[in-house]
């Protein structure tokens, strides 16, 4: 083979690595917007037809913090969806109590780093490696992914579909993980861009986020739940957002 043949064959894998980790337009919520229902699918936005919203936390589980959410959900009657990281899956303990509770449980992950820097066997790799230790250490099936900072890839589909996972993002998020953001100014943007049907995105730990910024969407969450209960809209996990006919 002639070196300017290696070249080329080179230059033609670098092409297509870059294109498989390459962030879909879907990636920027305003674009995802403007994009649904007309060329993707709603269910990407985590958007049901039902009178619904999903509640959906993400980046722990944290036994600094997601105690405290329990607790709150706990005494509202509300059970939610949370997307955890396999290396903080340690605490069995915590993860059962979730379950026990009522919470669902998807996958953020093995890491909290960006897709595009996962070769696609690494990313489905993690996956797989998180699923199963929730699977195992609950004994309950795992259905949903959602991808780091809402970036997804043809390699982050790729890897999902192969250890059979749906991709899942959301509708309407309070940007909580700010310094500056206030229980008032989450619970705010949340309610206005909320729909019934809608998918609402929190966090339940601060790792990735301003120092101390859970006990923020803590207070943000008592008062959405209160809100919506209010309106009498249902609310729940990503598992209750379907009907089965449609799902």
């Amino acid at each position: 083979m002639t070196t300017r043949r290696r070249a080329l064959l080179a230059a033609a894998a670098a092409a297509t690595a870059a294109t498989a980790l390459a962030p879909s337009p879907a990636s920027v919520g305003p674009v995802r917007a403007l994009l649904t229902p007309s060329v993707l699918d709603p269910a990407l936005s985590g958007i049901s037809e039902r009178p619904h919203v999903a509640l959906t936390f993400d980046d722990g589980p944290d036994a600094a913090s997601t105690p405290a959410f329990l607790r709150l959900l706990d005494r509202v009657g509300v059970t939610a969806t949370f997307f955890v990281l396999g290396r903080h899956l340690r605490d069995r303990g915590l993860l059962l109590e979730m379950v026990a509770a009522g919470h669902e449980i998807g996958v953020h992950g093995w890491d909290h780093r960006p897709v595009a820097l996962h070769g696609p066997t690494g990313l489905r790799d993690g996956l797989r490696r998180t699923r199963d230790l929730v699977e195992d250490g609950t004994g309950t099936a795992v259905r949903w992914y959602r991808p780091p900072y809402g970036v997804v890839t043809p390699s982050s589909w790729w890897s999902a579909d192969r250890v059979g996972l749906r991709t899942v993002l959301w509708s309407a998020w309070g940007r909580d993980w700010e310094r500056r953001a206030t229980p008032a100014s989450v619970s705010a943007l949340v309610t206005r861009q909320l729909r019934p049907g809608g998918t609402v995105l929190l966090h339940d730990s601060d790792r990735t986020s301003a120092p101390g910024s859970w006990r923020t969407t803590l207070g943000a969450t008592a008062a959405l739940v209160e809100h919506w209960q209010a309106h009498q809209w249902a609310v729940g996990p990503l598992r209750d957002h379907w009907s089965t006919t449609s799902d």
